[in-house]
C-alpha cells in the first residue's frame, strides 16, 4: 500500500511538472534581409538583420506568475526612436523620461496588457512602467520593424525612465535579469 501511494505521489508530482506549466517552444524562422540604407536605426545599439540568417520567432511567452522572470531591454518610444512607429496601444509616441514598456508578443496578449500597469522589480528596486506596445516574437527584419530581429519572448523593453528609476548606471543599460507582475 506504502509503495502505491508514492507511486501516486510520483506521478502526480512528474504530472504537474510537465503539464502543469505551459510550454513555449518556437513557432518557426524568419529569415534576415539586409536593411535599405538608413532604414534601421541603432539608437540604443539596437541590432539590424543580416541578410540570409534565420531568426527564431514565438507566438508565447513564458507563463506569467507574481514573478515572471524576463530580460530587460532599453528601447525609445519617441519619434525617430529606434522603436520605430507609434505604439501599438494607442497610437502615440512616449517620452523617454516616462516609465512605458514594451512586452513580448506573448505577454502583450492580443493588447490586453495595453495601458495597463506593471511592476518591474531589478536591481534591487521597483518600478511601475505602464504596457504601451507590443515587442513583436512573430516577424521581423521589415520596414515595419525597423528591420531588426524578432523580439524573443521574454523581453520586457522599457524607456530610460524605467532604467533610471531601477538606478542602473547608464554605462550598464542595455540587458538587464529581472522579474515583473501585472501592478
Amino acid at each position: 500500500m506504502k509503495g502505491r501511494f508514492i507511486l501516486i505521489a510520483v506521478l502526480v508530482i512528474i504530472f504537474h511538472l510537465n503539464f502543469g506549466t505551459e510550454a513555449c517552444s518556437p513557432s518557426g524562422k524568419v529569415r534576415g534581409r539586409k536593411p535599405p540604407p538608413g532604414q534601421c536605426n541603432t539608437e540604443n545599439d539596437s541590432d539590424c538583420c543580416k541578410q540570409g540568417e534565420m531568426y527564431t520567432i514565438y507566438r508565447c511567452s513564458p507563463p506569467v506568475s507574481t514573478n515572471t522572470k524576463a530580460v530587460l531591454t532599453i528601447n525609445s518610444f519617441e519619434k525617430g526612436g529606434d522603436g520605430g512607429g507609434p505604439s501599438e496601444c494607442d497610437n502615440q509616441y512616449h517620452s523617454d523620461d516616462t516609465p512605458v514598456v514594451a512586452l513580448s508578443t506573448g505577454w502583450f496578449n492580443n493588447e490586453s496588457r495595453c495601458l495597463k500597469n506593471i511592476r518591474i522589480n531589478g536591481n534591487g528596486r521597483s518600478v511601475v512602467a505602464m504596457v504601451v506596445d507590443e515587442c513583436d516574437s512573430t516577424m521581423g527584419c521589415d520596414s515595419d520593424h525597423d528591420y531588426q530581429p524578432p523580439c524573443p519572448n521574454n523581453i520586457v523593453d522599457a524607456s530610460k525612465a524605467v532604467w533610471k528609476a531601477l538606478g542602473v548606471p547608464e554605462s550598464d543599460w542595455g540587458e538587464l535579469d529581472i522579474s515583473w507582475t501585472d501592478a
